[in-house]
């Protein structure tokens, strides 16, 4: 449940970012780092699509996932519980790449991104626990 509180919480952060390189909104509520710096930059599109488009989807996969999880047929699943850690290191990975290029190459912070990628982390820790939770498939 953890996790699907925390990929809400992520779709909610990513649809702001994503509303605001789209234009629907006009400012970015920024206190803390250059948020509109990193917002415009040539590295926040990523085929054509804004990287918090695509934060978007991925926080809503590993919701869906979750959810999945969360359902008394699937609460033991390893699939689930593999999937969700899968994932969840790749978004890890990605959140990394994109944190680096903020620090050395746009020589900005988006407090946005950062807590994004915070919440990546977390979610990604609590895949692994929730992986080592569940029981190993009963021999037949």
């Amino acid at each position: 449940m953890g996790i699907a509180f925390l990929a809400m919480g992520g779709v909610v952060l990513a649809l702001y970012l994503a509303l605001y390189k789209f234009g629907l909104i006009g400012e970015l509520s920024c206190s803390v780092g250059s948020c509109e710096t990193v917002q415009t930059s040539r590295w926040s599109v990523l085929l054509g699509l804004p990287i918090a488009a695509w934060g978007v989807g991925a926080y809503l996969l590993v919701l869906v996932l979750a959810l999945v999880g969360l359902q008394p047929a699937w609460a033991d699943s390893r699939a689930i519980a593999w999937a969700l850690v899968a994932v969840n290191a790749w978004n890890v990975l990605f959140s990394g790449w994109l944190t680096y290029l903020e620090l050395f190459v746009i020589d900005a912070i988006c407090m946005w991104c950062v807590i994004s990628a915070v919440l990546m982390l977390v979610i990604f820790i609590l895949s692994v626990l929730d992986l080592r939770a569940v029981r190993a498939p009963d021999a037949a």
